[in-house]
């Protein structure tokens, strides 16, 4: 009897419970679309290229974000700080007002979103996207960044947020 690739698969459970040993850093990708400005929380971030400059996160097909993010000019990928858990919620959470006070952004480049005390932006123009699995991985060419050289990232680990502290 041959097994097919998904009777091969663990479930989903053992899954999630392996993952959760591995950190992630947190970002939120925000846009504008129609005047509005939209974002969302992820955790799968990732560099794909240097030449040309791309760079990766997956969303959930099921997410009410994605429709509107999907249809915008170009995204920002902030990097968050280590002290920003309440905003990486803020905008993982459902139904929520994310740039409403006391979330702090401005505009930048074409209108596109910017937040206030991350660590880094990443002003991207839509690459490419691609369906895989319950999620679309999101590809932007990156077209600018902005630094700030102190910042410590905020990670995810075993759902939570935490803070990166370096060795001695």
């Amino acid at each position: 009897m041959t097994r097919t690739l998904s009777d091969r698969a663990v479930d989903s459970e053992a899954f999630r419970r392996a993952l959760a040993v591995h950190a992630a850093g947190v970002v939120v990708v925000t846009a504008r679309t129609e005047g509005v400005p939209v974002g969302l929380t992820a955790t799968s971030f990732s560099s794909v290229s240097l030449d040309p400059p791309l760079v990766s996160f997956y969303v959930d097909q099921s997410s009410t974000t994605w429709p509107w993010l999907r249809q915008a000019d170009g995204f920002a990928v902030n990097v968050l700080a280590g002290d920003q858990a309440e905003l990486a919620a803020r905008f993982a959470r459902k139904g929520a007002d994310r740039f409403a006070e006391p979330t702090r952004w401005r505009p930048g480049p074409e209108g596109v979103p910017l937040l206030e005390g991350v660590s880094a932006h990443l002003i991207c123009a839509p690459h490419s996207t691609v369906e895989i699995g319950d999620h679309i991985l999101v590809v932007g060419l990156v077209t600018g960044t902005r630094i700030d050289v102190g910042g410590r990232p905020l990670l995810y680990h075993q759902g939570r947020f935490g803070r990166f502290t370096p060795h001695p």
